[in-house]
């Protein structure tokens, strides 16, 4: 059987060895499981050809970009990294996956109230207007821990977050006394949104509150709890806050990726043509 090769345990122990995050690492060796698979082959004996072929055949059956790049990144770490046999080969560099940039879906703030008024369950709820307030990650917000929350400083520690990496945000007083209270309905002395057991809420618990209360309220159906963490950015940036600051918020590496809400705000765009409209009575006829 394919699970049987040994280049797979090889592989799985290599890029453990890189200390990848585990889903980091259980997509990469799916991906190479699935390369022998496509070819019944041990992947190991696949040569750069099967290799182009494979990430061709990917792009003909329209996988979506980012599914692309983890392809072609496995197969980079297993056959250049791990095997060493693909160290002089040009496909990963000649297989380019364009970047999409669509602008996200931005509700405005009497929305963003509606939305949350409208979800039910006081844990799902909190765990959204959480969301908003800090600019979190469905992710991040689920697996927050009650030694977290910095009382003192007014900051949220966020940690192990995308790319490993971890960062502070602010967080108000106000919010910080809603989730006090809401953290006494349960008391559990690890996590601040806890489910029955040791665990904290899932988030695709999160998400389906979302999708049953858009239906409700007429909103695009591209409205998720990742559309709060955009709403959050904009909402700031309309706000005065600047640019720079709502990147660090946000975990972003890089200005540029934040720069995208500064197409987003009907109100930045409107103290803009204001602005204009001043420069241009300035000049006189």
């Amino acid at each position: 059987m394919l699970n049987d090769y040994p280049c797979l345990k090889q592989f799985a122990q290599f890029v453990q060895l890189q200390d990848l995050r585990p889903s980091t690492r259980s997509h990469y060796v799916r991906c190479i499981r699935r390369l022998g698979h496509h070819f019944s082959s041990d992947p190991a004996a696949l040569s750069e050809v099967q290799v182009r072929e494979y990430l061709l055949h990917l792009r003909k059956v329209h996988y979506s970009p980012s599914t692309l790049r983890i392809a072609r990144a496995s197969c980079r770490s297993f056959f250049v990294s791990c095997l060493r046999t693909g160290l002089a080969w040009t496909v990963f560099s000649d297989f380019k996956v364009r970047r999409p940039c669509p602008l996200p879906t931005i509700l405005a703030r009497s929305e963003v109230a509606r939305l949350l008024a409208a979800i039910r369950s006081l844990r799902l709820r909190t765990c959204l207007r959480l969301i908003y307030h800090c600019g979190l990650r469905v992710g991040e917000a689920v697996s927050i821990e009650v030694s977290d929350i910095r009382c003192a400083q007014g900051r949220l520690h966020l940690r192990n977050t995308k790319g490993g990496q971890e960062r502070y945000v602010p967080i108000s007083p106000a919010m910080i006394k809603e989730l006090r209270a809401f953290w006494k309905t349960h008391r559990h002395p690890r996590w601040l949104f806890a489910t029955e057991g040791a665990c904290h809420l899932d988030a695709t618990m999160v998400q389906r509150a979302v999708q049953k209360v858009r239906s409700e309220l007429g909103l695009s159906e591209k409205v998720t709890p990742h559309t709060l963490r955009h709403c959050y950015a904009t909402h700031l940036l309309e706000e005065g806050v600047s640019l720079r600051l709502i990147s660090q918020f946000l975990g972003h590496r890089s200005l540029d990726t934040t720069a995208i809400y500064t197409h987003l705000t009907a109100t930045t765009e409107a103290h803009a043509r204001q602005a204009l409209e001043r420069l241009h009575q300035a000049l006189g006829q």
